[in-house]
């Protein structure tokens, strides 16, 4: 085996091959658990599993989940995940018969996708004039452009688990609100 620079070759004549010790072509091998031990804002668990996750606001750190998984655990109305400075991932769970309530972002866009339950989005150009209407189911996406009044609606027998992203962020950093009654709503200016 000849090394040239700290780097061994399979080949002499300092052939570009590097060595691999599993057999086959060379390949990134991972933790064994999944997770990277060096990254202290990682989850611990194994690669397909949130089960060890704490759901806080992880923002403005590297940041890898299985975002299904935790999108399913939330239980609370709305909680952040990760907040930067261009956009924020936030977790929603929505009570049968309940809804996000009525509102618009004047200069954020929004990206809803459904996880679990059914529900319908309005959408409209003023709150009085909602003349968009669909219903949503599981894997549904949902996307809502700046300055659009919307609202999601529960219509099923469980709760909507949902995640949405928000660009730029629309709440402050570690947003945590338990219960859609524990919201105070502003009303925004259109």
């Amino acid at each position: 085996m000849y090394y040239s620079y700290g780097y061994p070759y399979q080949y002499s004549a300092y052939q570009n091959m590097p060595i691999n010790p599993y057999g086959g072509t060379p390949a990134y091998m991972p933790y064994p658990t999944g997770v990277n031990p060096t990254n202290p804002y990682n989850w611990h668990g194994d690669s397909t599993s949130n089960q060890g996750m704490v759901l806080k606001d992880y923002g403005k750190n590297p940041f890898v989940t299985n975002i299904e998984e935790a999108t399913k655990r939330n239980n609370t109305y709305r909680t952040a995940l990760w907040t930067g400075d261009h956009l924020q991932l936030t977790l929603m769970s929505i009570n049968p018969g309940e809804d996000i309530g009525l509102e618009v972002h004047p200069h954020v866009d929004q990206f809803i996708r459904i996880e679990q339950g059914q529900g319908i989005v309005q959408m409209g150009k003023s709150k009085d004039h909602l003349n968009f209407r669909q219903m949503v189911f599981e894997d549904f996406a949902i996307f809502v452009p700046a300055g659009t009044w919307h609202n999601v609606t529960n219509t099923g027998n469980s709760p909507i688990k949902l995640y949405t992203i928000y660009a730029p962020p629309n709440h402050p950093f570690g947003t945590v609100q338990p219960t859609k009654a524990s919201v105070k709503f502003v009303e925004p200016r259109s």
